[in-house]
């Protein structure tokens, strides 16, 4: 399935597993590790107590309890020593090891803390890269529901460099939403009154428009452009809409490829399977496969644009894919800024990509 950034209270997951970052005692502790089981009541420590502790980097299995989940998947996460005594290959062997034994318990959804962030010292930003790496190598191969829960987006911090980067990026590019400058109501404007450049006006509807025509004086309400007759305007008008309905039918006779069918294509150009495309996208299989029977599916913007970043698809391809789906890359929007800077870096690590946007407090992709 895929994997998620959730702001969230562990404790309050639905899921089949919860994943408690414990000491190697397994008699609880604080942080995360009391909180679960304050949450899941003192039967937990009474089984606890006759699982003989756990060694760093492994994981054992109890029941719930009280939590809104079947399981509690125990493991304990290294202590931070300046990274060079094996800390990360630990943390990410906490994460593997509580994968595989979530799927020998036919789990279909686990949820994480990130481990060792806390009270162990390891730095958060290095903490979720490491859980990314071991949960995105398990996901290629399985299918679950992953979920990496924290309290806040401060909770997730990624590296200074790339932080400033992307803020500079959107800083560069960003235009106000709101924002509606003088050059571009001119803009605007000569468009609507630049009939001449318009398909909808012909040569002829535009003589038949102007005969016995005299311009009036310029007022401010017609911003200096004259005013037709009635009578002609009116005309044109009748024509016109002939012309556009023509116009209407020969294009709904050549309707172009959908979203559904370029993406199809495009996985096929790209020589991948269909299922390394979609879990490359942070996609669940099951959406997968309405895209794939439906022509005519309309996906969400963010679910594009990560078929878009599986593909390593250009800027150019990826405003293509999107038109296909009715949208488009803007400058007055954030996350497609975001989405934008990583493109440009040819940077396709799709949960990179949603680090950063979590820590712009954007949507996720997937």
């Amino acid at each position: 399935m895929a994997l998620r950034i959730v702001r969230n209270d562990i404790t309050k997951e639905f899921v089949d597993a919860i994943v408690n970052a414990a000491k190697e005692s397994l008699l609880g502790g604080g942080g995360v590790d009391g909180a679960i089981h304050r949450a899941a009541g003192p039967e937990l420590l009474e089984e606890c107590r006759t699982l003989g502790g756990c060694k760093t980097g492994s994981a054992k299995i109890t029941k719930a309890y009280r939590l809104h989940a079947r399981y509690v998947i125990h493991t304990v996460g290294p202590v931070w020593q300046g990274g060079n005594r094996g800390e990360r290959e630990l943390l990410e062997s906490c994460y593997r090891t509580s994968l595989e034994l979530a799927k020998e318990y036919k789990c279909e959804s686990i949820a994480f803390p990130l481990i060792s962030s806390g009270i162990y010292g390891y730095p958060k930003g290095e903490a979720l890269q490491a859980a990314v790496s071991a949960i995105s190598e398990f996901l290629l191969e399985n299918e679950m529901d992953v979920r990496i829960v924290v309290f806040d987006r401060n909770a997730v911090q990624i590296g200074e460099k790339l932080f400033a980067e992307v803020q500079e990026f959107i800083d560069d590019n960003y235009v106000a939403e709101h924002g509606d400058t003088v050059d571009r109501r001119q803009e605007r404007m000569s468009l609507f009154y630049n009939m001449e450049s318009s398909s909808a006006f012909e040569a002829e509807e535009l003589n038949a428009c102007y005969e016995g025509f005299e311009a009036e004086t310029p007022d401010a309400d017609n911003a200096g452009y004259g005013a037709l007759p009635k009578e002609a305007c009116n005309a044109a008008t009748g024509k016109n809409v002939q012309l556009a309905q023509l116009s209407l039918d020969e294009m709904l006779d050549d309707i172009d490829e959908s979203f559904s069918e370029m993406l199809l294509r495009k996985i096929d150009e790209a020589g991948i399977k269909d299922s390394t495309c979609y879990k490359r996208a942070n996609i669940d299989r099951k959406l997968f496969s309405k895209i794939r029977s439906d022509r005519n599916y309309k996906p969400k913007k963010q679910t594009a644009i990560a078929f878009a970043i599986a593909l390593e698809l250009n800027l150019t391809e990826t405003e293509e894919l999107l038109r296909k789906a009715g949208y488009a890359l803007s400058h007055a929007n954030k996350f497609d800024i975001i989405i934008e800077y990583f493109i440009r870096k040819k940077n396709y690590n799709i949960f990179e990509i949603n680090e950063v946007l979590f820590s712009f407090d954007q949507q996720m992709l997937g």
